[in-house]
């Protein structure tokens, strides 16, 4: 098996099978036809014809948006058309750097195929037998990828709080990592991607985290999100990437540019050129 099949998982969708979504003149995600026309039901917030879905151009205010929207995606719960809302706002946006048009819920970002955040950390631990990586096991009830194997830390990045507070949570909360081991981790990379879900499109863009952590280190999960962890070295984990599917899908693209990083991934291995290019979709 190889590295390259999980890039090229992450990066599967049909541009046909979407129609794009506007706000003002700029588009910020794509939606499914079948989507859009439940949107149709509410005719203030949206307008819908066969080629856009679009925010309705009398909501002009960053308020007035998030208060429409929101009152939508309560009713969408209502029909089943959501599962639940998880209380997480995310900004819409094309770039992380700019203003937010308004404010989604995580539970439906998917569905509006917007562009999502998100920060994840490797933890590691270097001693006389190289360099061995902290695993963790996602908890059987999670919503999403239940079992499957997982970065240390790893979580969402919400609208309202900086990078660094937000890390700092994340770490505490998964694995029971101090706000002053947490300022050690060093930001190294940026992952996206475009993937095809069930509920509709995930344009994902990842910062990625690196934590040198002393040999006494021991993670402990405060959240519930992991179950187990694990301390392997990692040629263990280079191995269990490229020959299995046993880690959340986009934790695959964050080992691999761990791996292209460190230099575990070289220039002579068949796949190199292809890994290094196709780290970054959006």
């Amino acid at each position: 098996m190889s590295y390259l099949r999980h890039i090229e998982f992450c990066n599967r969708w049909n541009p046909e099978h979407y129609i794009p979504f506007i706000v003002g003149e700029t588009g910020y995600g794509w939606v499914r036809p079948a989507f859009a026309e439940e949107l149709r039901h509410f005719p203030a917030v949206f307008v819908v014809d066969d080629h856009q879905l679009m925010l309705h151009p009398d909501l002009q205010s960053f308020e007035a948006r998030n208060e429409a929207v929101a009152k939508v995606l309560i009713e969408l719960v209502r029909l089943d058309l959501i599962d639940h809302l998880m209380g997480e706002l995310y900004p819409v946006l094309n770039d992380r750097s700019e203003s937010p048009a308004f404010l989604l819920d995580r539970a439906a970002v998917s569905l509006f195929g917007v562009r999502s955040f998100g920060q994840h950390l490797n933890g590691f631990v270097e001693n006389e037998d190289g360099l061995s990586m902290w695993i963790g096991r996602r908890a059987a009830d999670r919503h999403t990828f239940p079992d499957l194997l997982d970065q240390m830390v790893a979580g969402g990045f919400p609208f309202g709080i900086t990078a660094e507070e937000n890390l700092a949570k994340e770490c505490e909360e998964e694995a029971g990592i101090t706000p002053e081991l947490a300022a050690q981790a060093v930001p190294t990379s940026v992952i996206s991607y475009r993937r095809e879900t069930e509920t509709g499109l995930r344009s994902d863009t990842i910062y990625c985290y690196d934590l040198s952590l002393p040999a006494s280190f021991m993670p402990r999960c405060t959240d519930g999100e992991v179950s187990k962890f694990y301390l392997w070295h990692i040629e263990n984990v280079a191995r269990m990437v490229a020959e299995s599917d046993a880690f959340k899908p986009n934790c695959n693209l964050v080992m691999i540019d761990f791996l292209l990083r460190h230099g575990l991934i070289g220039p002579d291995h068949h796949e190199f050129k292809d890994l290094s290019s196709g780290l970054q979709s959006l």
